[in-house]
């Protein structure tokens, strides 16, 4: 990639990066400045609650990881051998619903089923037994995190097994291949490629987890470093002691990404259409009911928190909240504040991705390519807690939190989504400038003639995509506004979640609903937009 466009990608990316690490490492420098003598946190690091809550933190991340993989390999496995069912579209959208649903929403959903007065509760009271599990503690977490994890495993583990060549399938068909010679010699070797890849993710992702623990830890035996560093703040204003909890989930989440990372295999996969060959294996009774089984328990574990989001959300008074003032108010901020940050990280992730014009073989060359994987994964090290602590500690001193908290939160949002924006993007750019950037380079295509004639038409799918997942992120967000929120600055999770901590349980389960309801509008736009005509 020479000339003019060459030399416009590079500052693209060159600026996108340079903005990505100042808005990372000025909360850490200001963390950093007002971190306590050693002493001092030396002293909080001794801490027994500390290093508790540290240990926690890493087990809980641990069970949630292996609980999530061994719920979603055979889920995957079920998904792939029967191709074609009455029914799979639709489980295919159910399970993609909790990758972009807010945290908040679904622990609510998640109370509604299995809490002490839930479904499960009432049916055990009905049958003679003392009622359901009790769901705050560890228990809870874990039901949470499997909730929101599976579905990613199984959506990452099923491109896997898609990517595996037909011809394979077809020799073992013709060799009459039993199932279980099948997964040695073919799922399972795909399936290991890209395991440690979304086990990495999905581990980081329940180590930095806060709405989940937030709600459901039941108090400070189940409690993680991203709460103790809000309660530092927010209950005991011991910015000292917040400082030293932060340094010490930075070192946890840094140490187990660059081990995860050397283990984890690079996750592939576009938005290029395969066609999948019809599997043999899958047709005797006993793999009818085995796949029956695991479809049928995903569909239930994860539609069961939907379902009750929408019963108990219909029991309010909707009408009432649609005319309160502060829920107008908090539903205007939610939305400006997501559309912010959605486009803000789009524009980030677009301007990383300009260096693979200049690849071969769909491998970026330079500094630059290689490191926008690295720039999208900082949230996944620095999580939004943290960065709001240090924008926090900065901000303090100078009086007008409420001037700074907007666009604060909007730069936090934004940077959160673009893990899951650049994972969107990266492989559908990858594929388009495979198949097109040497025939753009040949006839002189560039600038905004290519992204008219080229990219939109082949990259409108993804970037509907990754779009309403950023919106979405940002929509359910309780990380950031937590540390920033207050009686003039509400978005709807921090009014629900106020509504929720005074007990106006009805009031919640309403706010609940107008969040889901804004979140299946954003996934049908996103689908609407990535129809027939924008697919590559």
């Amino acid at each position: 990639m020479n000339g003019p466009a060459g030399n416009a990608a590079t500052l693209a990316a060159a600026g996108a990066l340079a903005t990505m690490l100042a808005l990372v490492a000025v909360p850490l420098a200001g963390l950093l400045l007002a971190a306590p003598p050693g002493g001092t946190a030396a002293d909080i690091l001794h801490d027994p609650y500390v290093r508790h809550v540290a240990g926690f933190t890493v087990w809980q991340a641990f069970l949630s990881t292996l609980l999530s993989a061994l719920f979603a390999i055979p889920v995957a496995r079920a998904l792939a051998r029967r191709g074609a069912f009455p029914g799979r579209t639709a489980l295919v959208r159910l399970l993609s619903l909790p990758l972009a649903l807010p945290q908040l929403v679904a622990v609510l959903g998640i109370l509604s089923v299995w809490g002490g007065n839930g479904w499960l509760a009432r049916a055990a009271m009905a049958l003679g037994g003392r009622g359901g599990p009790d769901i705050y503690g560890l228990t809870g977490i874990l039901v949470a995190h499997v909730f929101f994890n599976m579905p990613l495993m199984v959506r990452l583990i099923s491109a896997a097994l898609e990517r595996v060549p037909g011809e394979y399938w077809r020799l073992a068909a013709q060799l009459g291949m039993p199932s279980r010679t099948i997964w040695r010699l073919v799922e399972w070797p795909a399936i290991r490629a890209v395991l440690p890849g979304a086990a990495a993710l999905v581990f980081m992702l329940c180590a930095t987890s806060y709405t989940v623990v937030l709600v459901l830890g039941g108090g400070p035996g189940a409690s993680t470093l991203e709460v103790a560093i809000y309660e530092a703040l927010r209950f005991e204003f011991d910015p000292p002691r917040a400082v030293a909890l932060a340094m010490l989930q930075l070192a946890i989440t840094g140490t187990v990404y660059l081990v995860l990372r050397r283990l984890a295999a690079p996750m592939e996969g576009g938005f290029i259409p395969q066609t999948p060959f019809p599997r043999m294996d899958g047709r005797h009774i006993g793999a009818r009911l085995h796949d029956t089984f695991w479809l049928t328990t995903a569909a239930v574990y994860t539609a069961a928190p939907l379902a009750g989001i929408v019963i108990s959300g219909l029991s309010a008074d909707l009408h009432r909240l649609a005319a309160e003032p502060a829920v107008r108010a908090a539903l205007l901020t939610s939305v400006l504040l997501a559309a912010t940050a959605s486009l803000a990280a789009l524009f980030m992730t677009w301007a990383l991705l300009q260096p693979l014009r200049g690849a071969r073989g769909g491998t970026g060359e330079g500094i630059l390519a290689r490191a926008g994987d690295l720039a999208a994964s900082l949230v996944l090290i620095v999580p939004p807690v943290i960065l709001g602590a240090g924008w926090f500690v900065i901000l303090m001193p100078t009086g007008r939190m409420d001037w700074y908290a907007p666009p604060v939160v909007a730069i936090i949002n934004a940077l959160m989504s673009l893990p899951f924006t650049w994972r969107v993007l990266q492989p559908a750019f990858r594929d388009v400038q495979q198949r097109h950037g040497r025939l753009c380079a040949q006839l002189g295509i560039r600038g905004i003639a290519r992204l008219r004639l080229v990219d939109w038409p082949l990259m409108r799918r993804p970037l509907g995509l990754a779009a309403a997942l950023a919106l979405a992120l940002s929509l359910g967000d309780l990380g950031a506004i937590a540390l920033f929120g207050s009686e003039n600055f509400r978005t709807l999770p921090w009014l629900l979640y106020q509504r929720l901590g005074s007990y106006r349980t009805d009031d919640a389960a309403g706010l609940a609903l107008v969040l889901l309801a804004l979140i299946m509008v954003l996934m049908a736009l996103a689908e609407a937009a990535g129809g027939r005509k924008g697919a590559p």
